[in-house]
Formats: C-alpha cells, sequence, structure tokens
C-alpha cells in the first residue's frame, strides 16, 4: 500500500514539514555532487550512524550521527518515498504540535530510531542512514491522534492496483506490522536487506509515547461515513 493523500485539512502553512523536507533535499543535493566526485561513501562512513562506533567508543561525534544519519539517503527512491510520508502525515501532526515542538519532535524521534537500530545491531560496521526512522515517530503521533482520517491509498492487487480511501489506523497498522515482520524476519535470518527495519520500529514506537508529551491537544476525529 502506498498512501497519497489524506482528508484533513491544516490551519496553517506546514512551515516545519516543508522547511525538513526541504533540509533533506539539499543535503541529497550536495549527495548527488559527491558522488560525481567519488567520495560519497567517506560521506556516509563520516555521518552516517554506525553502531559499532556508538557502542564502543561513545564519543561526542559517533553520537552526533545519531542526528546527521537521519538527513542522508541512499538514492532517489529513499528519499522520495520518505518525504512523501513525510509531507502527508507530518502537516497535520505539526498542526497539532505547533512548529518548534514539531521539529523537536521529529528529531528526538530520529535520534532515539537510530538507538533502535543500534540496539539491534551492535556490532555492525555499517553506516544507517535515512529520515525514515524520523517520520515513523510522525506515523505514530499521526495514528494516536488521527486514527480515523481517511487516507487515499494506492493498494497493489497482485498485477493492478486500485485507489481506496482507508483509516489511517489500517494503513499505519498495517505499516507496523510490516516492519515488525521484516524485523523479525532480519533477526531469524542475520539479513535485513540493507534496511533498517528496527530504527522503523523504534521511531515509530518513540512517536506513540512522545506524541502525548508534544500534542497540545487532540484535534477531532475526521468524520466517517
Amino acid at each position: 500500500m502506498l498512501p497519497l493523500r489524506d482528508d484533513l485539512p491544516t490551519r496553517r502553512f506546514p512551515v516545519a514539514t516543508v522547511a525538513l523536507i526541504a533540509v533533506n533535499v539539499v543535503v541529497f543535493v550536495v549527495e548527488l555532487l559527491l558522488q560525481a566526485g567519488g567520495s560519497l561513501d567517506e560521506f556516509f562512513m563520516h555521518w552516517g550512524v554506525i553502531p559499532y562506533e556508538v557502542t564502543r567508543n561513545f564519543g561526542a561525534h559517533a553520537l552526533a550521527t545519531l542526528l546527521t544519519s537521519t538527513f542522508l539517503h541512499g538514492g532517489f527512491m529513499h528519499i522520495a518515498g520518505n518525504m512523501l510520508y513525510l509531507w502527508i502525515f507530518g502537516n497535520n501532526v505539526e498542526d497539532t504540535m505547533g512548529r518548534f515542538k514539531f521539529v523537536l519532535f521529529y528529531l528526538l524521534c530520529g535520534v532515539l530510531s537510530g538507538l533502535a537500530q543500534v540496539a539491534a545491531n551492535t556490532t555492525s560496521e555499517v553506516p544507517a542512514i535515512g529520515a525514515s526512522g524520523a517520520i515513523a515517530g510522525v506515523l505514530g503521533a499521526y495514528l494516536v491522534l488521527f486514527p480515523r482520517a481517511r487516507v487515499a491509498t494506492l493498494v497493489f492487487l497482485g498485477i493492478f492496483a486500485r485507489i481506496a480511501n482507508l483509516p489511517a489506523v489500517v494503513v499505519l497498522g498495517f505499516w507496523f506490522v510490516l516492519q515488525l515482520l521484516n524485523g523479525v524476519l532480519a533477526v531469524s535470518t542475520f539479513e535485513s536487506g540493507g534496511v533498517a527495519w528496527f530504527a522503523h520500529i523504534g521511531g515509530f514506537v518513540a512517536g506513540l509515547i512522545l506524541v502525548w508529551l508534544f500534542a497540545r491537544r487532540r484535534r477531532p476525529a475526521a468524520p466517517t461515513y
């Protein structure tokens, strides 16, 4: 399932959400320039979060990568998918929390998701990158705040696909169950396929919990028909 949009209007323009998307895009452009110069792998090794470095050295730079890694992406589809989710679900969460609190919430979920990935594989020397852990926190917050909101979702049925308006609890619940299943599979087979499943899980759980501290109030749920 691929979400396309929701049916919840915002009371004001989502400045913080757009700013976060812009920062991610700017960093990705820098990555493209570094890739052309042949130094992208070194960039990822320096600014991505490496579990072994965090658990063994625990220095200032290793800890800083828990934050910097959330603004790095491994390719166009990686950043495109992440920014789509951030745009669809971030604007309403920002509208509820306020701009400053939303940015703080986003960054904190990103750090906690990185720690979850580190805890899942403490000896890995492969840098973990991506905004998906922080965005997973946004998804968790959205699920708490707007479980009955309708999300236009592209549903794939074999070789066919259709757009269906599904409740957020179904779309996000399915997404989280998928992360759990892949996380369990990664542990049982010692293969993650290059995806930081536990960052997704940790970020989502962090969002479910932290939303109660950051949200100013519960907005009315969207009416169902």
